[in-house]
């Protein structure tokens, strides 16, 4: 089966002597077998040592098996939990598979049974700690200069940085706003021949227009009142290295001006000094705008913007690269569960589904931001629907208009059907989507397939 770090099983029964045939019956190697004959102790200890297997008795005094098992999906959704009961009964089958249990087992346990589920929960928490391990390596092999993507879009981006990194004197970066344009340029300049020297960034929606030029430039002491003393501009500060212009759409046209002098004369003039001094920087500009209408429009440089798009390097939106999201959920969530120093391993299947349906208007900088948020807020391991923002918990289908009215048992086979068809018809999916077993679906299809064939020949 593998080596795997010691799994944990708490099992949970009024009785002792229940307890007692559960330890001796699974003890193994890799599992380490607790026991409590309290439901409430039984709670403390799931919170304490988070077990990965439950075992739960159904019947039992201050709290039911039932109220126990949703406590412990709440509390941790990834939790395998079976429930074992001598009172079976099909409703109470289907309430705790529907409620998250993976299991349910009638007394007297036929206890062979219950070691081949054990052993193939054993053998998934390998699987889980494998995929865990290929995940790190995946997320290291896709790396680039902090950036991560393996999707065609994103390894052409790579490969041009690579390539132009080495020679280029101005590059403009484009695309929406959180797709990560800073990064492209620092990696521009970290893969340059001046990369031991200054990058110096600034955002020229932040400048004032009547100090950009003192804040790229400089000045000297009485050049304007408040000027006590020499300043040092962007440049100059930068000289022999990088400056980053980001927002570069949003600088005023006479700022434009004297910034598209510096790139053609390579020297800088300080606000009220008549000498120029020379500065060779290499300059990076990025705008989530487009700047050809402007250029039409007649608010952007024409000569200023060919100046800057020599090379020109456009970053795609998360909505274009979605095969990327699984990778970037994970690189986050392992930065946040290392910051916030949580044990945080992964994303429940219907919170992934729910990201996955999302637009992302706010891009990869949204995306960081949810995770974040999500992985402060989740109580156990796993981070689920409950612990995204709003905005994501919100994102149902839109509303149709006015539905028939239907029965029950008729909406609940609908709605299967719809899942289904969502996921290709891929029915482990589809289970863990709708929270219920497998099985649960194959009895919904019989029935829904025997209704069919009753109308057919009617």
């Amino acid at each position: 089966m593998g080596v795997v770090s010691t799994v944990r099983l708490l099992a949970v029964d009024d009785n002792e002597q229940n307890l007692e045939l559960f330890a001796s019956a699974l003890q193994q190697e890799g599992l380490e077998i607790l026991t409590t004959q309290d439901p409430e102790d039984g709670f403390d200890k799931f919170l304490s040592f988070r077990p990965r297997i439950v075992l739960l008795d159904l019947v039992m005094p201050k709290i039911s098996g039932m109220e126990l098992l949703e406590k412990i999906v709440a509390v941790d959704p990834g939790a395998d939990v079976i429930l074992v009961t001598a009172q079976y009964s099909t409703e109470s089958a289907v309430e705790a598979i529907q409620k998250g249990a993976c299991d349910y087992l009638t007394k007297p346990v036929d206890l062979e049974k219950l070691r081949s589920r054990i052993r193939g929960l054993l053998s998934e928490a390998v699987r889980r700690q494998k995929t865990l391990q290929l995940d790190q390596e995946l997320i290291d092999a896709c790396q680039f200069e902090g950036m991560v993507g393996r999707s065609p879009l994103m390894l052409d981006v790579f490969a041009k940085i690579r390539r132009v990194a080495a020679h280029f004197r101005t590059a403009l970066v484009t695309g929406a706003t959180g797709t990560g344009k800073e990064l492209v340029a620092s990696a521009l300049h970290h893969l340059s021949p001046v990369q031991a020297k200054r990058f110096a960034a600034v955002n020229c929606s932040a400048l004032v227009d009547t100090l950009v030029e003192s804040e790229l430039f400089g000045y000297v002491k009485g050049a304007f009142t408040g000027a006590l003393q020499d300043k040092v501009g962007v440049f100059e500060y930068a000289n022999g290295g990088s400056v980053f212009l980001d927002e570069i759409g949003e600088l005023p046209l006479a700022g434009q001006a004297k910034l598209l002098r510096v790139l053609q004369n390579h020297q800088v003039q300080r606000v009220g000094s008549p000498a120029p001094r020379s500065v060779d920087v290499r300059v990076i500009a990025a705008t989530n705008r487009d700047l050809k209408v402007m250029v039409r429009e007649g608010r952007f440089r024409e000569d200023l913007y060919y100046r800057l798009s020599m090379v020109e390097i456009s970053l795609p939106r998360l909505a274009d690269r979605r095969e990327d999201l699984p990778l970037l959920q994970r690189y986050f969530l392992e930065k946040f569960s290392g910051e916030y120093n949580k044990p945080i391993t992964g994303i429940v299947r219907r919170a992934q589904v729910r990201m996955a349906a999302y637009p992302w208007p706010g891009n990869i900088r949204e995306l960081e931001n949810v995770i974040g948020n999500a992985c402060m807020m989740a109580d156990g391991p796993l981070i689920d629907i409950q612990d995204l923002p709003e905005s994501l918990r919100g994102a149902e289908e839109s509303y149709q208009g006015p539905e028939e009215l239907l029965s029950l048992d008729a909406l609940q086979r609908r709605h299967v059907l719809r899942v289904l068809e969502s996921v290709q018809g891929n029915k482990s999916r589809a289970a863990e989507i709708l929270g219920i077993g497998r099985a649960t679906i194959y009895d919904l299809l019989s029935k829904i397939k025997a209704d069919s064939a009753r109308v057919g020949g009617a």
